[in-house]
């Protein structure tokens, strides 16, 4: 168990027998009357989202989850294919419970797949990803004083904002924390 102190972001808690993400936390003092915190969960079987508020010093049950790698194989009806690399086992996960990691999925993508109860639940990818660019417009010399960017977009259909001397098909690496531009790779 854990208090309204130790929240943070990307926590898993057990609440009415649900999994739910901590996706924001704000803790709020106003002039008169207790403290209160405001969360933002995602529930891990559904997908949807709520906001709740619980009292500061109120009580979570937290979850153990367990990592294992998993393998992304294909898409198909809104469902996504992934295999257990140690198992072989495959499971399928809905567009709603991964959310932005649809961004970064390329076939033969390795990843951590988390697990409750041996049901897979949710995935996590890595905090950089390494992308082909599939299509941007040419950057010309003399385009801006300082360093300028365009848009780029990937093989898997995210548009990142790059350096004008990116071209189609570098490679690239992108922070998938916000969908911004690293390094080029090659």
């Amino acid at each position: 168990m854990i208090d309204t102190g130790e929240l943070r972001r990307g926590l898993i808690v057990e609440m009415d027998s649900d999994l739910y993400r901590v996706n924001e936390f704000q803790h709020v003092k106003q002039g008169r009357g207790s403290a209160f915190v405001r969360l933002t969960l995602r529930n891990m079987r559904t997908g949807s989202t709520t906001q709740q508020t619980f009292q500061a010093g109120s009580k979570f049950q937290t979850v153990r989850l367990e990592r294992s790698r998993a393998q992304y194989m294909y898409s198909e009806d809104g469902q996504h294919h992934f295999m257990d690399v140690d198992s072989f086992d495959q499971f399928a996960l809905d567009s709603d419970t991964l959310g932005d990691a649809l961004n970064y999925l390329k076939p033969e993508f390795v990843l951590e797949m988390l697990s409750y109860n041996n049901q897979p639940v949710d995935i996590e990818i890595p905090i950089a990803v390494e992308l082909t660019v599939a299509q941007t417009d040419p950057g010309f010399r003399g385009d801006t004083a300082t360093g300028g960017t365009k848009p780029a977009t990937m093989e898997t259909g995210l548009v990142v904002n790059v350096p004008l001397f990116i071209s189609e098909g570098d490679v690239i690496k992108v922070d998938t924390r916000s969908a911004s531009y690293i390094e080029r790779v090659s």
